[in-house]
């Protein structure tokens, strides 16, 4: 059997025993969060490890720019975890696209203002 169509088949069974199991929608549930969970940790690490790994640099940056690379990262991290009632709503849809590319924009500001002379 190819290896395709066996993957295909033990999704479809998966698929069949959340779906006709009593609790297998709960319990999908639980290991999409800690799937969630899971990846929202090695985020953190690893930006935790970039921010060892560049101290120095971060702190060349100066005061301002700093600030607006932290500020980024939080209104980033700020609007990650309103996702689920910013997308509940039209305008709050265009609010979240908004932030997200403010907190870009301000990233890429750092960014090119590092590259200067």
């Amino acid at each position: 059997m190819p290896e395709t169509v066996r993957n295909v088949l033990i999704l479809l069974a998966i698929a069949a025993v959340v779906m006709l199991v009593p609790g297998g929608g709960n319990a999908s549930a639980g290991i999409l969060q800690a799937l969630v969970i899971a990846m929202l940790a090695a985020i953190a690490w690893f930006g935790v490890r970039l921010y060892r790994e560049h101290r120095t640099d971060i702190y060349s940056l100066g005061e301002r720019n700093r600030g607006v690379l932290y500020a980024s990262a939080g209104l980033i991290a700020l609007t990650v975890t309103a996702t689920d009632k910013l997308w509940s709503t039209g305008p709050g849809t265009v609010v979240w696209v908004a932030l997200v590319a403010l907190a870009c924009y301000g990233v890429y500001y750092v960014f090119r203002s590092s590259r200067e002379y």
